[in-house]
């Protein structure tokens, strides 16, 4: 099979494939985002007997996020293309929504959980298009954080269970 130079872009990905791939980062990228700032605002305003345990886990949840929007965007510029990074595109594309005022400790661990799930289920889609794209590096990467992102998960429904 021949391809021509409008079909390939970088690394020799299919431009429509890696296209795609980048457009569901994206999305993964603003849901992340707005997850992030919940975990500081979270950081910030938690109180009550589990202050100490929850501002220190959120405080870790949102360096983990930290870390992976850069990757995720770092692993857009390999393909040439723009990761998303105006606040308002993310809440446009996020599927995760900001919490109304500042909910009880109990009530910002389920909304973390909540956010794991949709987080989750962004990662898969990416994983889906990556593996149709022949792209295993981002399939690594994401592998990586859907591990990791399943072990917070499990721990934060742990200790829900009180």
């Amino acid at each position: 099979m021949e391809t021509t130079e409008k079909t390939v872009s970088r690394l020799g990905y299919q431009t429509e494939k890696s296209k795609e791939l980048v457009n569901r980062m994206n999305v993964l990228i603003a849901s992340y985002h707005v997850h992030y700032q919940k975990l500081r605002n979270f950081h910030w305003n938690v109180t009550g007997k589990d202050f100490f345990d929850l501002h220190e886990k959120f405080e870790e949840l949102y360096d983990f996020a930290k870390v992976n929007i850069d990757d995720l965007a770092e692993r857009a510029r390999v393909f040439g293309a723009n990761p998303m990074a105006r606040l308002s595109d993310y809440l446009h594309y996020s599927r995760i929504a900001e919490p109304e005022g500042i909910p009880a400790p109990e009530r910002m661990v389920e909304e973390i959980l909540s956010d794991f799930e949709i987080i989750l289920s962004q990662m898969i889609n990416v994983l889906d298009q990556a593996n149709e794209t022949g792209d295993v590096s981002t399939v690594d990467l994401v592998n990586k954080m859907v591990k990791s992102t399943e072990k917070y998960y499990w721990m934060f429904s742990a200790w829900s269970k009180n």
